[in-house]
């Protein structure tokens, strides 16, 4: 279930991202985002409406229902038939809104997949306290705070194991979803800065 590639985005903690502390968009959702976008994948809302056909039983139409519509939300990133959301540091319950929204824009016939891109919080939360104390090893003791300046050890942001919990419930139904995750695999090495 678990495969390790490079990641070709500079998550790196030299630039200082992985160690720095959110904010309402933060940069490595941003960088990931613009990364989908050069390769031509757009944000966009995705809503539906549904309308009922009545016919007779020569096959004619003989009526509609009013429609019905439905809607969604604006997704990070949709290409082709594929929905894309990067979720970095939003809300756990933001899983829930993405995996609900696929199932029904897959029930539709709308989308043939989605996929959610996160962090594996444990294993990336165990990175960050290796470097920020390499880090503060530079610095004299009087400069030393011992304390992330992130907060990763909190269970309520959207993160791998939430959304593996999320997919053996199996709320997304029968849609195909990827979950990717950045692990300490993903770091390519240099020092924060």
């Amino acid at each position: 279930m678990e495969g390790h590639r490079r990641c070709p985005l500079d998550l790196s903690a030299g630039s200082g991202i992985l160690v720095e502390g959110g904010r309402n968009r933060g940069d490595i959702a941003a960088q990931i985002d613009r990364r989908f976008s050069a390769l031509g994948w757009k944000e966009a809302r995705l809503d539906l409406e549904t309308t009922g056909i009545l016919y007779d039983k020569n096959n004619r139409i003989i009526g509609t229902l009013a429609p019905v519509k439905q809607e969604g939300y604006l997704v990070d990133n949709f290409k082709g038939r594929v929905v894309l959301d990067v979720e970095w540091n939003a809300k756990d319950g933001n899983l829930d809104r993405d995996l609900a929204s696929y199932r029904s824009w897959y029930e539709a016939g709308v989308i043939s997949a989605g996929v959610v891109i996160t962090k594996d919080r444990p294993r990336l939360l165990a990175l960050a306290r290796q470097i920020w104390g390499d880090y503060e090893a530079t610095l004299p003791e009087e400069e030393r705070t011992h304390k992330l300046p992130i907060d990763l050890s909190t269970s309520t942001v959207t993160a791998f194991d939430k959304a593996q919990m999320r997919l053996r419930r199996g709320v997304m139904g029968t849609c195909p979803v990827l979950i990717v995750a950045a692990t300490e695999k993903t770091w390519d090495g240099t020092p924060y800065r």
